[in-house]
Formats: structure tokens, C-alpha cells, sequence
């Protein structure tokens, strides 16, 4: 039996009741031709300013600097989503989430998650006959159809979501510490509503729990070794493929692995990059020894970093949001300052893609969808409105310029989550509400509305520090540009078939090895 017609044999299996085995993933033959393969790395929690090549002053980076070296890298780049979720929705949907459904995070008792008739970037790529993988955090549903394994993906190992979202034996470095997963019939002491003690953190293999609590310090390892063996698998199996890696870099709590090599008085962040970089490293070694000349890799964020982490978060660059600053809270993750949405963006592609290349060209994880299906020859899917491009003539070179228009959702610091009320026009941004994320220091911005929006010039003003004087020609000449922009998105939304996306919660959706032992451990092996 062919090795995908088995897996799905055994997904049904697993429904009533059976086991669903750990599977080689080895694939059946079929001819590639001239298609080429993906591999798409996202990272967690990254700032703008932690890739060297993009700030002078950050030197843990060296593999993914080389690649920088190597291929095209974007500095207008941003995430769909200034938030977990709604980002990852956007990137395997090239759609907002006020289209997709998707415009907050989910839960470890979510029932749902991405809406069952939103179709996947892998799920296009699996009809068109590509062998489809995932590692890492996924964070779009675990419960039920929801899994990766049935969202594309024919093979899945990762955690279903952030891997603070779940007690460890090893907690990691995080602000506040939590702490560990609770042994035997002590309960754990949980001082911090923010942490999780009463279930553990689960590592996934396909549908299986393979380990319960993970093993934080040996994550990065296992990624690397399950990255690499489906990059030479899916090689030599005759089949193009898509490799999904969404990392747990750098996201808290960071890990206290050791250095292999380096200064030991480096801070956790920054041992934290390295390790990330070296990950990324091997992946990309990887496919340059299997198919550099046919595989697209492409790394980016899925937002900016996390600044009431302090000193566990990562550095916006020049994009320090002044004006919002100056009045509390963070401008970074969570917010729609640049800070909180400009992220680091690669392009690598050997005789494809043009090597040691800095493109301004303004662009966004919702433009990987329809460019790798554009790519790969697949069509989009009817009846569905996109909100991404097709990038390929500036990833090519052919081309300088993307998007005209981009909208910023909501991520959580201020106004109705998803709701589309920051506008970037060309050199411009637009914000009809601003607030700021909690703050290292504790404090949080207040929401404030603007009825006639706060307008930034970009170009002139990258800190966002003095919006345009509203009397000014400059204000009165770009507003009507903004509003007409922002009237034009609502009204295509409101023509095209959008879903909602299943919030509830159940405590028996939590992802769980053993609900007899404590924190749901895994009997030891």
C-alpha cells in the first residue's frame, strides 16, 4: 500500500479507538519533475533588530547572516498578526483573520481552532502531489480534526502550541519563573497566573504524545534531527515537499542549555539566538546538500518580540514606537507598531533568488500562500478572497516594489481583536486606535481612539515618534487616501465567504498522556 493511503488508513483507525503508530515517514514514488520543494522556517517572538544583518549590533546570528549573504533579505517585512495565531492562520491561509476567522489565540482547552473550511497552504500542495511535513509549534487547534495531521500536514512532530503553555521538569528562563511540573501527589506551587502547573507541556509525533512533560533542553536538537531526516526522506522519495518549521526560538521560557562553544558569560536571550541560528543552520545545510538548487527556503517571524519579558526579549531596532512609549506600555508584540509586526524576512534560493540582495519592498507573511502555490503551479482555492501576493518578480529581482496597501489587526493591546483600524499606504501608516502591550516596567498603555487617525511618515520617522501635524498639506493630502483604502478592504471582506473560528473551551480538550498521573506525565518508559 502506498505510504499515504496507509497513513490515512490509520488516521480513520485512530477514531475508533486504535493506536496511531509511530510511521516511518518514507514516501511513495512519483515523478517530481520541475517542481520545487519549500521549506518555510518561522520564528517566535523574534525582534526586527536580533538578525545581524539587519542591526549592526547583534552578533549571534552568524548561519542565518550567511544566508542573508547568500540570498535576499527583506527589511519591510511584516507579520499578518502582531500575535500567535492569528499570524499562523494568516501564513497557511493568505488571509486576515477578520476572513479566516482566526483573530486571537487559542487555548490548551480550545475545542477549536483554524475553521475546518479554510484551506491550508499544505493542503493545496498535498493535491498537487507534494509530501508535506511540519515541525514545531503549531497553535492553530489540537483538539479533534483540528491537529496538523489533518490540516495537510502528513507528517507532524512539535508541541500543539507556545511551549509556555504547559509545566516542564527544566522551566527555562522566564520573567516571572514558573515552576516545574509537580511529582507525585505534591501539587506544584503556582504563584504566577501566568503559569501552568496542573498540565504538562506535550511533545507530538503525528497523533501520538511522545513525551509529557518535553524536555525544553534537548527541543532544539530534536528538531534539527526530525527537520533533516524529512529533508532527505522526502529527497530521495521522486516527490517535491514542503517542509513547515515553526520554532520555539525565541519565544519564553528560553532554554538553559549549554553552549557548545562561545563565552560563558553570554545573557539567555543571546545564548538563546545562537542556538536558534545553529538550528537554522543545519536545516539550511541540509537542503544545501539535497536540493540546494531546487528548494525555496524562506524564514521570517510571526511577530516582534515580547517586551514584558525585559531582558528574555528581543530588540526592535530602530522601530521603538516613541510616540506610544512616552506614554506607557510597550509598543512591540501585540501592538500594531512597527515593532510589533516588522520582522526579520530571508529569501534563499540558489541560482533563483539573487545572492547579497537588500530589498525594500513592502511585504508580508501573507504573501507566502499565493507565491509557493504560484510557484509550485497550484491554483488558488475558488470562492476564497486573499489578502497576500505573489511576490515571485521581486524575490527574482524583476522587481522592487509589493504591496501599496497593508492592514495591521488588532493583536490584543488595544481595540476589538482582528479589527483592521492601523493602515500602512505606501511610506505611511494610518493608526485609528493606539494603546501599548504590558511593559517591562508593569505598565500598559491606555486605548485611546482617533477619530481623525494619528499619521506617521515612515520614511521620515522609522521610531513612530511625531505623527503628521493634522492641519499640514502633507495630512490633509494622504487621509482621504487612507480612509478610501481602509472602506475598499471592509467592503471586500464583507463580499467574501468568511468564517469564525470555534473559541470555546473544554478542560477534556487539554492534550493529555496519562490523566491518572500527575500534570498528565507520560508513564516513564
Amino acid at each position: 500500500m502506498a505510504w499515504l493511503s496507509l497513513k490515512v488508513l490509520l488516521v480513520g483507525l485512530s477514531f475508533l479507538g486504535c493506536l496511531y503508530p509511530l510511521v516511518d515517514f518514507s514516501f511513495s514514488g512519483e515523478t517530481r519533475g520541475q517542481k520545487p520543494n519549500f521549506v518555510i522556517i518561522l520564528a517566535d517572538d523574534m525582534g526586527w533588530g536580533d538578525l545581524g544583518a539587519n542591526w549592526a549590533g547583534t552578533k549571534d546570528t552568524a548561519n542565518l547572516d550567511k544566508m542573508a549573504a547568500e540570498g535576499m533579505r527583506f527589511v519591510d517585512f511584516h507579520a499578518a498578526a502582531s500575535t500567535c495565531s492569528p499570524s499562523r492562520a494568516a501564513l497557511l491561509t493568505g488571509r486576515l483573520g477578520l476572513r479566516n476567522g482566526v483573530t486571537h489565540n487559542f487555548a490548551v482547552t480550545s475545542v477549536g481552532g483554524l475553521p475546518l473550511n479554510e484551506t491550508t497552504l499544505a493542503e493545496v500542495l498535498r493535491g498537487a502531489g507534494y509530501v508535506t511535513g511540519m515541525i514545531g509549534k503549531w497553535h492553530l487547534g489540537h483538539h479533534g480534526s483540528h491537529h496538523p495531521s489533518f490540516r495537510g500536514f502528513d507528517y507532524y512532530f512539535g508541541i500543539p502550541y507556545s511551549h509556555d503553555m504547559g509545566c516542564t521538569d527544566t522551566p527555562g528562563y522566564n520573567h516571572p519563573p514558573c515552576p516545574a511540573c509537580p511529582r507525585g501527589d505534591r501539587p506544584s506551587r503556582n504563584l504566577e497566573r501566568d503559569c501552568y502547573s496542573d498540565v504538562a507541556l506535550p511533545l507530538y509525533e503525528n497523533l501520538n504524545i511522545v513525551e509529557q512533560p518535553v524536555n525544553l533542553s534537548a527541543l532544539a536538537q530534536k528538531y534539527a534531527e526530525k527537520a533533516t531526516q524529512f529533508i532527505r526522506q522526502a529527497s530521495t522519495s521522486g516527490r517535491p515537499f514542503l517542509l513547515y518549521v515553526g520554532l520555539a526560538h525565541m519565544h519564553v521560557p528560553l532554554t538553559r542549555t549549554p553552549l557548545s562553544a562561545g563565552p560563558r558569560s553570554l545573557r539567555p536571550y543571546s545564548a538563546g539566538l545562537r542556538e536558534m541560528d545553529r538550528l537554522v543552520g543545519r536545516i539550511k545545510d541540509t537542503v544545501d546538500l539535497e536540493g540546494k538548487n531546487n528548494t525555496f527556503l524562506w524564514f521570517t517571524g510571526d511577530n516582534g518580540p515580547w517586551a514584558q519579558k525585559c531582558e528574555l526579549a528581543g530588540s526592535v531596532g530602530p522601530f521603538t514606537g516613541l510616540w506610544q512609549a512616552r506614554r506607557g506600555g510597550s509598543p512591540a508584540k501585540q501592538t500594531t507598531w512597527e515593532g510589533g509586526h516588522r520582522v526579520p524576512a530571508l529569501a534563499y534560493w540558489p541560482g533563483r533568488v539573487p545572492g547579497n540582495v537588500t530589498s525594500a519592498a513592502l511585504l508580508s507573511v501573507l504573501d507566502i500562500f499565493p507565491t509557493v502555490l504560484a510557484l509550485a503551479g497550484a491554483p488558488l482555492p475558488r470562492g476564497r478572497r486573499f489578502d497576500g501576493l505573489d511576490v515571485s518578480q521581486v524575490l527574482f529581482g524583476w522587481a522592487q516594489t509589493g504591496h501599496r496597501v497593508l492592514f495591521h489587526p488588532n493583536s490584543g493591546a488595544a481595540g476589538e481583536d482582528g479589527a483592521l483600524q492601523t493602515v500602512r499606504l505606501e511610506r505611511y501608516k494610518a493608526f485609528y486606535v493606539t494603546g501599548g502591550a504590558r511593559a517591562c516596567d508593569g505598565s500598559v498603555g491606555p486605548e485611546r481612539r482617533h477619530e481623525r487617525p494619528l499619521i506617521f511618515d515612515l520614511e521620515a520617522d522609522l521610531a513612530e515618534a511625531a505623527p503628521l501635524a493634522e492641519g499640514g498639506a502633507q495630512y490633509r493630502a494622504v487621509l482621504p487616501r487612507v480612509a478610501a483604502a481602509l472602506a475598499g478592504a471592509l467592503d471586500d471582506i464583507a463580499r467574501d465567504r468568511v468564517s469564525r473560528a470555534d473559541y470555546s473551551q473544554d478542560p477534556s480538550a487539554r492534550p493529555c498522556c496519562d490523566p491518572r498521573r500527575p500534570a498528565c506525565r507520560c508513564p516513564a518508559a
